[in-house]
């Protein structure tokens, strides 16, 4: 897998996302619908809503072999942003263009079942993701031994594991997936220190090969040792984009300025 700094991968204009917050929560659609038919039968008014702006104007470009950090305090934007490129959700409006196979790792359990064991939720997951089970069974023996986890315990139904042992699982999954283009949100922080550093060994491993990675992370250090560029996004907008010497450590300072203005109040 070459690198190319000329081919554009990820192409997003003028990105905009919208959500209706409801006044009335509901604990399940079957009370939604019923409540809807409660008020259409007696003619009262629906529920009303307000609209929050996630995203509003997001403009950018990725190119081929860019490993891009994406930073901002919470309710930015960033995970929504990941959320579009992923075709979890789609924008309200403006267009996200993603040119390349893609892995998404906003969720990490994603694709596994509570009642399945450790063995059947790799088949189950892995191939959710795209594998065939043949490619599965060929990964399967480097999926376990990148994991840790020893044959026992992958006998076991999921709902035994801890979240540990959950994330190192997924985590060892989505490790032995092929694709062009890596999403990571938060994907760094898992398991124990040494753990850790194995999975910042892939990422450099990715990066030799060329891949381009989007990453959010509040760990400013992950983003320093791994983001050539930095998006800096804040309330629903890029508020700077450029390389990560320039950019970094203009949001690090704000963020410390905003911190202290928070104790102040406090």
């Amino acid at each position: 897998m070459s690198k190319n700094d000329n081919l554009t991968v990820i192409d997003v204009r003028n990105i905009a996302k919208d959500f209706r917050v409801y006044h009335r929560s509901y604990g399940s659609l079957k009370g939604m619908t019923a409540d809807w038919l409660r008020r259409a039968l007696k003619h009262e008014p629906s529920v009303g809503f307000s609209i929050r702006h996630a995203l509003s104007g997001v403009s950018f470009a990725i190119t081929s072999g860019e490993t891009v950090g994406l930073v901002g305090r919470n309710g930015a934007g960033k995970s929504t942003l990941l959320s579009i490129l992923s075709r979890i959700c789609l924008p309200t409006s403006g267009e996200a263009d993603v040119y390349g196979d893609m892995i998404s790792l906003l969720q990490l359990g994603a694709g596994f079942h509570p009642e399945l064991t450790g063995v059947e939720n790799v088949f189950f997951s892995a191939m959710l993701r795209g594998l065939t089970e043949q490619q599965v069974r060929d990964r399967f023996d480097k999926i376990i031994d990148f994991s840790e986890l020893d044959t026992s315990t992958m006998d076991l139904p999921l709902r035994m594991y801890s979240s540990g042992m959950q994330l190192r699982l997924a985590f060892g999954i989505a490790a032995h997936l092929e694709a062009d283009i890596l999403l990571i949100d938060e994907g760094l922080a898992v398991g124990d220190a040494a753990f850790q550093q194995k999975c910042l060994n892939k990422m450099r491993e990715y990066q030799s090969e060329g891949r381009t990675i989007v990453m959010v992370s509040h760990e400013t250090d992950s983003i320093s040792r791994f983001a050539s560029r930095v998006i800096w996004m804040e309330h629903g907008k890029v508020r700077m984009d450029g390389p990560t010497q320039e950019i970094l450590p203009k949001y690090i300072d704000a963020s410390s300025d905003e911190e202290r203005e928070g104790v102040k109040v406090g």
